[in-house]
C-alpha cells in the first residue's frame, strides 16, 4: 500500500498553497535541488569533461529511460530520454510512416495537443509525398480507422478535459487495419497506469515536467516497441544516435535498438533533476495512485457542483473515463482562475473558457480538496474575480 503521507513530505510546496496544477508543471521534489547541486559541484565541477565517463553521463539517457519505462509498462531497453517532446513526436511519427510506406494518411483527433498536430503538419509538408493529416472528433476515432490509415497518432489523455482514450482497444483496431500507433503520454506518465508492452503500442512519447515532476523544460522520452527497435529509421539522425558517435564517421549508421533514437547531447543537469524526481516513485504503486486520484477528483466534482452551480463540468463524470484532472467551464474562466491563484489555489486556464485542476495523490489529499472548494465557492459567490486586473491576460495562462 502506497504511503501518500511519505510521498507528500518529498515535495517542497509552499505553506498554504493548494497545488492543483501538476498536470501542467509538477512541484519541486525536495531532493532535486541537492541532486542538481551535487551534479554541478561534484561531477561537472571536479571532473569536468571526464564526467562523461567517470560520472556515467553518456549512459544516463538509457538508464533514466528504463526508470520511466517501469512507470509506463515498457521493458528495459525500450525507452530513452533526451531532447524535447516535439522532437520526439517528430521522430516517432517519421519512423512510423517509413514502416508503413504504402499508405499516406495520419489519423488524429481534435483532442490531441495542438503541438503534435503542428509537428505532423510540418513533417508532411517537408515530405511532400501526398500525405494527409486527418483529424476527427475523439468519439469518431475508432470508426475512422480503416485500410487507408498509415499511423494513428493520439494523446491518450485530452489536455483540456482529461478525457481518456482506450489505448488497448484503439491499438488493436489500428493493427487490425494495418496501421501503426504513436501515443503521446504527456498527461499519462505518472498519472495513470500505462501498459505499452501489453497493449502492443508501436511508439510512445512523453514529457517529464508534468506528473513526473522533473522541472520546467525537463527532457522528454521516446518508446519504441522491441519489434521495431532495429528497423525504425531515425529521421533526426543526430550524432548521439550513431552506432559509434566518437568514430566521427562522415556517414550515418544507426545505433542498436533504442539508442538510435538519441539525437543531440543529453541535458545532463536537467537529467539530474529528473533522476531525483523519479526517486519519489520508489515504493509507489500506480494502481494506488489511480484509485486515490479518482477518489480525490470525484470528491472535487461533487463539492464544486453542489456549491458552485454556475460552473459546468467539461470532463467525463466517470472517473475511469478521464485522467488525473478535472476541468470546469465558465465564460469568465480566466479571471476566476487568476482570483484563485491569488488565493494560493493553483490551477490553470485553457481557452476559450476552461479551468483545469489536477489531482496528484503524491502531494494532494482530501483536506486540500475541501479547502480548495471553500475558496472556489467564496471567489464565485462574492464575485472576487470581477476586476480588471484578473481579466488582464498574462503570457502564460
Amino acid at each position: 500500500m502506497t504511503d501518500f503521507t511519505r510521498t507528500k513530505s518529498l515535495f517542497a510546496i509552499p505553506d498554504g498553497m493548494i497545488y492543483l496544477d501538476g498536470n501542467s508543471l509538477g512541484p519541486l521534489p525536495v531532493a532535486a535541488a541537492d541532486r542538481v547541486g551535487r551534479m554541478i559541484s561534484e561531477e561537472w565541477g571536479k571532473h569536468l569533461i571526464k564526467g562523461w565517463n567517470v560520472a556515467g553521463w553518456m549512459t544516463q539517457p538509457r538508464r533514466v529511460g528504463d526508470r520511466i519505462g517501469r512507470l509506463i509498462g515498457a521493458v528495459d531497453g525500450t525507452v530513452v530520454v533526451g531532447d524535447t517532446l516535439s522532437i520526439k513526436v517528430y521522430q516517432a511519427l517519421a519512423s512510423a510512416l517509413e514502416l508503413n510506406p504504402s499508405r499516406r494518411v495520419i489519423l488524429s483527433d481534435t483532442g490531441n495537443f495542438p503541438s503534435d498536430l503542428y509537428i505532423a503538419s510540418g513533417l508532411l509538408e517537408s515530405l511532400d509525398r501526398g500525405y494527409e493529416l486527418k483529424v476527427v472528433a475523439p468519439e469518431d476515432v475508432e470508426a475512422a480507422i480503416d485500410e487507408t490509415i498509415a499511423v494513428l497518432m493520439l494523446t491518450e489523455v485530452d489536455y483540456r478535459t482529461g478525457r481518456l482514450h482506450d489505448m488497448r482497444a484503439l491499438t488493436r483496431r489500428a493493427h487490425a487495419a494495418g496501421a501503426l500507433t504513436v501515443w503521446d503520454l504527456a498527461h499519462s506518465a505518472g498519472a495513470i497506469p500505462v501498459d505499452l508492452s501489453g497493449t502492443e503500442a508501436d511508439f510512445a512519447v512523453g514529457c517529464t515536467y508534468k506528473y513526473l515532476n522533473a522541472g520546467p523544460g525537463a527532457p522528454a522520452f521516446i518508446y519504441v516497441a522491441p519489434k521495431h527497435a532495429d528497423t525504425a529509421r531515425p529521421a533526426l539522425s543526430g550524432w548521439m544516435g550513431h552506432h559509434a558517435p566518437f568514430a566521427f564517421d562522415l556517414g550515418y549508421r544507426a545505433g542498436p535498438g533504442i539508442e538510435r533514437m538519441r539525437v543531440g547531447t543529453p541535458p545532463i543537469i536537467a537529467m539530474a533533476a529528473l533522476d531525483a524526481a523519479l526517486d519519489v516513485w520508489d515504493g509507489v504503486s500506480m494502481t494506488d495512485v489511480r484509485h486515490a486520484s479518482i477518489a480525490l477528483a470525484d470528491l472535487f466534482v461533487r463539492e464544486v457542483e453542489e456549491r458552485c452551480p454556475e460552473l459546468t463540468l467539461a470532463s467525463p463524470r466517470d472517473g475511469k473515463q478521464r485522467g488525473s484532472q478535472v476541468s470546469f467551464r465558465h465564460p469568465e474562466g480566466y479571471a476566476i482562475m487568476q482570483a484563485l491563484i491569488a488565493r494560493d489555489v493553483i490551477g490553470d486556464f485553457r481557452a476559450p473558457d476552461m479551468m483545469r485542476f489536477g489531482f496528484t495523490p503524491l502531494y494532494i489529499g482530501e483536506a486540500e480538496v475541501r479547502a480548495a472548494v471553500e475558496i472556489i465557492a467564496d471567489v464565485l459567490t462574492n464575485r472576487r474575480w470581477d476586476t480588471a486586473d484578473y481579466r488582464k491576460k498574462a503570457l502564460v495562462t
